[in-house]
């Protein structure tokens, strides 16, 4: 099984703080928290540690490890950042066939300030990241079982629509996995092609930018999930999605994605587990409970995880618990890689967590 990973590679240089070195101040009426530096003065830090990451590294890794022959196709500077990113590729068995150079940014970078409950402030310079180019998108680069799209910036962002018509033409599944601002800036152009996308996964902050076009195209009238006789719904189930102002059921949000073509779209909500949306059904999946170390890469193993496990046409419900268990897996530990599960070790704790990993399933 052939796949190919596309989106940024980065080096993050992590520092872990006490939480008593670095204060935090969370707002009343909203779910947003913040770190604050006091300006002009050192702070001890409990650990400083650089590794590499980045969405197409991060998913080619984990995929990788599950068993797949991968190649990314990423753009990195000509500089010992780049040379640290090729290198651990070839540690993991990842082609660097597709890896581009460009001598007009270095390569990407970032910095992650972690502490209290170890959800990072990043700092982020995205370097060569931004530099993919219509010409870079050769044919032959496409000729995979499993093409997954991570999240693009800038000039890269405007390549999604040829990533995914290229994909496409050579018969490939096609996995998406955008950030915010992508969404943000080209929403409209991830709608246009939301027919060709097989896979799109987002968290619920995500998904919450593009309520606003949705709800004003499809209004939202899907029925709400109702709770069974001593059933406790999942907090998306009882409060749906919202965003600009708008809110809207999850029935209405999957209804309205998959009417314009995705087979599959899947909606993640940190510790408060997953949902996946499918053609006559939702299928929630609990988050395994973990000691969390670090929260960055948890999105890019989940969306890895399912994606190549519908890749090797594994039932659904394997697909979400794989997934549940390589995020729980990576935030473990405070880099985006080191917890990616290989596939005797993924394939153990699913056998171990089948029973306590229950599958909801609500009708659409």
């Amino acid at each position: 099984m052939k796949a190919l990973t596309v989106g940024s590679a980065m080096i993050d240089t992590i520092a872990i703080m006490a939480s008593d070195s670095i204060e935090r101040m969370s707002m009343r009426n909203a779910e947003s928290s913040f770190l604050l530096l006091e300006e002009g003065r050192k702070t001890d830090a409990l650990e400083v540690s650089t590794h590499c990451g980045g969405g197409a590294i991060n998913s080619a890794v984990a995929m990788s490890r599950l068993g797949l022959d991968v190649a990314t196709l990423v753009k990195v500077g000509r500089d010992p950042r780049a040379e640290t990113i090729l290198a651990r590729l070839m540690e993991e068995q990842v082609s660097t066939r597709w890896v581009l150079r460009d001598e007009r940014a270095p390569t990407g970078a970032s910095v992650l300030i972690s502490s209290h409950d170890r959800n990072a402030g990043i700092f982020t310079f995205r370097g060569a990241n931004t530099l993919l180019e219509p010409q870079d998108l050769r044919d032959e680069i496409f000729a995979v079982d499993l093409c997954y799209i991570s999240n693009l910036s800038n000039k890269s962002a405007e390549c999604f629509p040829l990533l995914v018509q290229r994909a496409k033409a050579q018969g490939a599944m096609v996995a998406a996995n955008p950030g915010v601002r992508q969404l943000s800036a080209r929403g409209g152009t991830l709608i246009d092609n939301l027919a060709a996308i097989d896979i799109l996964t987002i968290n619920s902050s995500e998904a919450g930018v593009l309520v606003p076009g949705l709800v004003a195209r499809y209004g939202d009238n899907g029925p709400a999930i109702a709770a069974t006789a001593g059933e406790q719904l999942p907090r998306l189930a009882v409060r749906g999605l919202t965003g600009g102002g708008f809110e809207m059921r999850l029935t209405s949000f999957f209804g309205a994605v998959r009417s314009m073509g995705t087979r599959y779209v899947l909606v993640t909500d940190g510790q408060s587990g997953a949902y996946l949306g499918t053609g006559d059904d939702i299928l929630y999946c609990p988050a395994v409970r973990a000691k969390v170390a670090g929260t960055a890469g948890a999105g890019d193993s989940f969306a890895a995880a399912f994606s190549t496990f519908l890749a090797l046409k594994r039932p659904l419900e394997d697909a979400l618990r794989a997934a549940a268990l390589n995020a729980a897996a990576v935030v473990a530990h405070v880099d985006t890689q080191t917890g990616l599960l290989h596939k005797a070790d993924m394939e153990s704790r699913l056998a171990g967590h089948a029973a306590n990993l229950g599958i909801r399933r609500w009708p659409m």
